[in-house]
């Protein structure tokens, strides 16, 4: 599955290579809540359909209007970009369903072949991040490659005459096992917008296993870890229970840029997988840091299903920059929760249960 940027370059490249009129919408920048984000992308077409928002629905349907009412040169106001702001006033605010008086300024722009809209949608599917600046007098949009860290926060700048946008690589979740858990685990992660591969060279694992959107794979994990070459929007999780399969993939994972790397198990056997990675492979105990095992938040998860979905919460806590500290917390108090010695259920809580 796509991420929504993706999406959007996607789909508005097709409108106007089929020769409809397009306006690009970007969030160029936020005050107060704002249901999306500085970089969200949404495009409209002459005919009045969108993919993507800026707003909760009221902003889409105002500039919709614009559109049908004068087309595209109404909604940009001239062939060069267009700024504009909603939710200055409260009443505004109410009328567009900004939540508690929030602002939203948006650059619209007309799409043209010097929009780069192509170079920009195969930058996104071949994982390369991008600087864009677009020229506000003329609608020219010029690209550069950027390397991690390069960008900064990624947060667009607004100048008078530039607008300074970055498009990284769409997240992406590994996951080493293809079973119950997994499968959860990949619906979550695509409806989220992580691009999805699972790696299992257990043919009578993968053979009944298949879901739309997600490319399995049968290759040993340490052979996909070091082909795919996990970047700084990777997560990779080892949901096997197989050492010989697990340790693999981690021993690898660990040593890449991925900004997570997990392993379900329980306590115990993620403190054996610990030792092991140490003193049979080497692996170093500042490596092994990063290792997030028992992978998942503490929710009580007991079902493959609820397990998935602690694991995928703790992979997107992560990505938004909650540290492992904060994560920590709720991992000690959950063993001060099991020290007690009225825990009528201890015993039938499943191995893969995460902290």
């Amino acid at each position: 599955m796509e991420d929504l940027d993706t999406l959007v370059l996607r789909t508005a490249l097709g409108w106007h290579d089929a020769g409809l009129p397009v306006v690009l919408v970007t969030v160029a920048r936020t005050w107060g809540s704002s249901p999306r984000p500085p970089g969200s992308l949404m495009a409209i077409n002459g005919r009045g359909e969108t993919v993507g928002s800026v707003s909760g629905g009221c902003i889409e349907d105002d500039l919709i209007q614009r559109i049908r009412e004068g087309g595209v040169q109404a909604a940009c106001a001239s062939a060069a970009p267009t700024v504009l702001r909603y939710g200055i006033s409260a009443d505004e605010a109410h009328r567009f369903g900004l939540p508690c008086g929030g602002t939203v300024e948006l650059v619209l722009e007309a799409v043209q072949p010097h929009s780069r809209l192509e170079a920009m949608w195969q930058a996104c599917v071949q994982r390369q991040g991008i600087e864009r600046q677009l020229d506000l007098r003329t609608g020219e949009a010029t690209l550069r490659p950027v390397q991690r860290g390069e960008q900064g926060d990624g947060v667009p700048v607004l100048g008078e005459a530039h607008f300074c946008t970055y498009l990284g690589p769409a997240s992406r979740l590994i996951v080493i096992g293809a079973g119950d858990l997994s499968r959860f685990l990949c619906q979550m992660a695509l409806s989220l917008g992580f691009e999805v591969v699972v790696c299992d060279p257990r043919a009578e694992h993968r053979a009944s296993w298949h879901l739309p959107g997600v490319t399995l794979s049968h290759e040993m994990p340490d052979d996909l870890i070091l082909r795919l070459q996990p970047d700084a929007r990777t997560a990779v999780v080892a949901v096997t229970h197989d050492p010989k399969l697990d340790d693999l993939a981690l021993i690898d994972a660990l040593q890449s840029e991925a900004f997570y790397v997990g392993a379900i198990g329980s306590r115990r056997n993620s403190a054996l997988r610990r030792a092991r990675l140490h003193e049979h492979f080497d692996v170093p105990e500042a490596a092994l840091d990063a290792l997030h095992g028992p992978a998942g938040l503490y929710i009580g998860s007991k079902t493959p299903a609820e397990i998935a979905l602690s694991i995928m919460a703790e992979i997107v806590a992560v990505k938004n920059g909650i540290h492992r500290p904060k994560l920590d917390t709720v991992a000690e108090g959950k063993a001060e929760r099991e020290s007690l010695p009225a825990r009528p259920d201890a015993a039938t809580l499943p191995s893969s249960c995460a902290v």
